[in-house]
């Protein structure tokens, strides 16, 4: 009984860890497009920055609604995907 205990400790760490990669990708994709849609920052920003992001947001949610079971690496890789695509426009707007 211990043994499938602890047998069922990791399952759950892992199904964790893995709710918590899709959960972050998903927010930082949401955070991205209500960013470059804000009011204040469209002069800020250009049309063609801001079609990328949101283009590439919306591919990933597309991405997540059919990839539910996804592994916590493939999320992770995604994440890393979109930074590479939104972090130098966020920069610039600082």
């Amino acid at each position: 009984m211990v043994q499938d205990a602890k047998k069922y400790k990791d399952e759950d760490e892992a199904q964790g860890e893995r709710i918590s990669a899709k959960n972050n990708l998903e927010s930082y994709c949401f955070n991205m497009k209500n960013t470059v849609e804000d009011e204040k920052l469209k002069d800020k920003i250009s049309e063609e920055d801001k079609t990328k992001i949101i283009e590439k947001c919306q591919e990933v949610i597309t991405w997540l609604d059919i990839n539910q079971t996804a592994e916590k690496d493939e999320y992770e890789d995604r994440l890393k995907e979109i930074e590479g695509i939104c972090k130098p426009v966020i920069t610039k707007l600082y």
